[in-house]
């Protein structure tokens, strides 16, 4: 994981200078993604067909099990997005400078900061750049839970940027790759990428019945034992 950042290291601080070069830093990004999985012994393998325009804005969400989530979501995914993330991940050294330069960041514990992701997300998508969110908030605690309740800010973002949802599903991550260090194998990370959820016709009173639709559709594919 360390050494594609240390070879690209001057080429990742000049582009995260200015808010106009960020596709640089993601194309970097996603090669660091690549050469990490790949390091690892992970075989990503796509299925469904990715109906993602270029240029044009989505919000990707995904369920969220395991290190692996951030550097799948750059590998499946080529059109330039912004992760939205913990804020307190920024008082990592070395890291941080990066993070808090290339991510969204919402403290929520704080009414205000979650207030102020809907206006970074709207210069972002005014950039041509897509948003990322996890939605369920976080990692559940209780590793048999399949996919945790979804958070209502991802998709109340997504309704009043009038951007469609774009959900994947991740199947092995947490087998692959969990929380715990002790556990863990090499092998194939499989992607289910899902048909767009448009908003267009949606208003603010509809989020959680957006919600509950990418959850469902989200769920419904990871509990099948066939996939």
């Amino acid at each position: 994981m360390l050494l594609p950042i240390v070879v690209l290291f001057p080429f990742l601080v000049i582009s995260v200078m200015r808010q106009e070069w960020y596709p640089h830093y993601f194309k970097m990004a996603r090669g660091w993604a690549i050469f990490v999985l790949f390091g690892m012994g992970f075989i990503p393998k796509i299925k469904g067909k990715k109906e993602w325009e270029k240029g044009k804005s989505y919000l990707f969400v995904s369920n969220h099990t395991s290190m692996t989530d951030i550097m799948l979501m750059l590998y499946a995914v080529k059109n330039p997005f912004v992760f939205v993330g913990k804020a307190e991940l920024a008082k990592i050294p070395l890291f941080g400078y990066f993070y808090k330069r290339t991510v969204i960041l919402v403290d929520r514990g704080s009414m205000k900061s979650r207030r102020a992701v809907f206006e970074r997300a709207q210069q972002k998508i005014n950039q041509g750049l897509s948003v990322c969110i996890f939605p369920e908030g976080g990692v559940p605690v209780d590793t048999s839970i399949v996919l945790d309740s979804f958070k209502d800010g991802a998709f109340r973002l997504a309704i009043d940027h009038q951007i469609p949802v774009a959900p994947l599903s991740f199947h092995d991550n947490k087998k692959r790759l969990p929380f715990d260090f002790f556990k863990g194998s090499p092998g194939e990370l499989r992607v289910t990428v899902h048909p767009i959820l448009p908003t267009n016709k949606l208003n603010a009173d509809d989020r959680k019945m957006l919600r509950e639709q990418t959850r469902e559709i989200l769920l419904s594919e990871l509990s099948n034992p066939t996939i």
